[in-house]
């Protein structure tokens, strides 16, 4: 590759009175942004982002980003509506742009004493307008902060500066392939694979250094702050005084080149050391690997999993005193679908799903062993604990079970989450099940000083249906029997065309959440009205009956629908370890 562009390059340079490191720009001296059909509105400053670093691009890559074009408009299947980006990118789902930090108004109650710090929250939000498939899953990681100090509050986006968001600044176009989209039939799948591994040989980007959005969620442990994916490794952010967020880099140190790691590390509140796992990407066994990452933020030695024999995604998983809980669930990853000109991910609605269940101490998978559970099919887990019952040692898991998950790629709206507790009878191997309600849930959180062990409250996220979020309930484990059906206590919806994301709950108490009571606190989120285009931040009182609202905070810009988020006090934001 590198000589055939070298050959080509000598060929037909153009023969001007330039210097070297001219002749191979392209000048643009004018585009009518006018002309643009009035459908892209909401893109104009990306698109005249891009036309200023055409100028800067050199040939070669604008010979690459032409064939993307060319695979988009000549060779594509036609879109599906979930990786069509004239439906995917509509109304909240829309992008935004940067905003610097930027003072707010609260225009209802006032914020109590113990939000001093910063509420962020992560999610998808393309650089560049998609001009082929794209998938909700696959924009780069915006994070919104509303940093809060003697009850006034600042908001602040930023996008996190990943390697892949840096690499495609710099170049001006999308480059890497979208996980989730990039491959609609055969011959776009063939053609965009061989665009990418050109890239790869001319240079253009190193794979070694991740490909990774960081779009998914937050976590704070060893006295740092990480956004994440699961296709790449955390990267570091810090939060400055004025409300500020910086990305400090690419966390290396938890793993090698080519090496990724969950979205959603379980942090023990007593020890403040993380667990975690990570996937294989290339697609060899074994297919999962489990670590852990002592206080200090070193990464203990990996437990590979040999057992799990073939490539599920595992998005989540849980975490006891005693246990690690992963589910072995229907969506599969296959790269012999690539070849059929198929998604990677896929549903074996065939296969019957299962938990893994392994010391949490393990230093090798000897003790692991599987369980069948045929219907459950894990996507978010919420907590879990251990019982020392007369039949012997329980573990109690809560988490959420997709129905319909054939759907849960291409149509989320016809998917239905159930918020389940499992018991796991350690001795027996055996499984029960039941549903804490029946109304479609995920999204749910807990008080965090109860990680790892028995919680009463979860606070969960009522899909409308999902991935729009309408209002949040609070569920009461303590009332889950055998006959119980609803173990809902208090709930609130966010009115008429208004839309929300996860909830997240605050402990009233800034020196010790283990002394007050578990639902003495707040709940937080970024909340959406479609009619009027405001966004807001909302507290309300988690321990009322109706969840009342006790602080609206007004925001300068909008926030699109995301996905996970953190509450970081202000001792911890004083005290980061860069």
């Amino acid at each position: 590759m590198e000589s055939l562009s070298a050959s080509f390059l000598e060929k037909y340079t153009p023969t001007l009175s330039l210097k070297p490191s001219q002749v191979l720009r392209f000048q643009i001296q004018s585009v009518k942004i006018d002309e643009i059909s009035k459908k892209f509105a909401p893109f104009h400053d990306q698109i005249a982002r891009r036309i200023t670093s055409v100028q800067t691009q050199s040939l070669r890559s604008f010979i690459y980003s032409s064939l993307d074009d060319f695979i988009c408009k000549f060779i594509d299947l036609p879109l599906r509506a979930s990786i069509d980006p004239k439906r995917v990118l509509t109304g909240n789902y829309s992008p935004v742009d940067e905003l610097p930090p930027t003072a707010c108004e609260v225009v209802e109650g006032t914020l109590p004493s113990c939000l001093d710090g910063a509420y962020i929250r992560n999610g998808p939000n393309p650089q560049f307008i998609p001009q082929g498939p794209y998938h909700l899953f696959d924009g780069d990681g915006m994070l919104h902060s509303v940093r809060i100090r003697d009850g006034e509050a600042t908001f602040c986006s930023r996008f996190i500066k990943t390697y892949k968001y840096t690499v495609e600044r710099e170049i001006g176009s999308p480059v890497m392939l979208n996980v989730f989209s990039a491959f609609n039939g055969l011959a776009a799948s063939i053609a965009r694979c061989a665009v990418t591994f050109g890239r790869v040989l001319a240079r253009e980007y190193d794979p070694r250094h991740g490909f990774g959005t960081a779009n998914t969620s937050l976590a704070l442990f060893a006295g740092k702050l990480f956004a994440l994916g699961e296709s790449d490794l955390p990267y570091r952010i810090k939060i400055t005084p004025n409300g500020d967020i910086i990305t400090l880099g690419r966390h290396e140190s938890f793993g090698a080149p080519f090496t990724t790691m969950t979205a959603h590390p379980k942090i023990d509140p007593e020890t403040h050391e993380a667990f975690a796992f990570r996937q294989s990407i290339t697609f060899m066994p074994p297919f999962l690997i489990y670590f852990k990452i002592n206080k200090q933020g070193e990464k203990q030695q990996e437990v590979p999993i040999f057992s799990l024999p073939e490539l599920s995604l595992i998005h989540d998983f849980a975490v006891s005193k005693k246990y690690a809980i992963f589910p072995d669930t229907q969506i599969v990853m296959n790269p012999k679908n690539i070849l059929k000109g198929m998604p990677a991910i896929s549903v074996d609605l065939k296969k019957v799903p299962r938990l893994g269940i392994v010391p949490r101490d393990a230093v090798d998978e000897s003790e692991i062993w599987w369980v069948e559970v045929p219907g459950f099919n894990m996507v978010h887990a919420v907590n879990a604990w251990d019982e020392d019952r007369g039949g012997g040692e329980t573990i109690v898991m809560v988490a959420t079970n997709v129905l319909s998950v054939e759907h849960v790629l291409d149509r989320m709206d016809l998917t239905h989450a159930f918020l389940e507790r499992i018991e796991i009878n350690v001795k027996e191997k055996t499984v029960k099940r039941r549903a804490l309600s029946s109304a479609n849930l995920d999204f749910a959180v807990i008080n965090p000083a109860n990680t790892g062990k028995k919680n009463r409250y979860i606070y969960a996220a009522m899909g409308s249906p999902m991935p729009k979020i309408s209002g949040v309930v609070k569920i009461d484990t303590s009332l889950s029997t055998v006959e119980s059906k609803d173990c809902t206590v208090a709930s609130r919806q966010y009115g008429h065309n208004c839309y929300g994301g996860e909830a997240i709950f605050v402990s009233r108490d800034l020196d010790d959440a283990t002394t007050t009571e578990e639902d003495d606190g707040y709940l937080v989120t970024y909340v959406h009205n479609e009619i009027t285009s405001e966004s807001k931040f909302i507290v309300m009182d988690a321990r009322s009956p109706t969840l009342e609202i006790v602080a609206v905070v007004r925001l300068p810009q909008r926030v699109p629908y995301g996905f996970h988020g953190i509450f970081v006090r202000e001792f911890d934001l004083e005290n980061y370890k860069p």
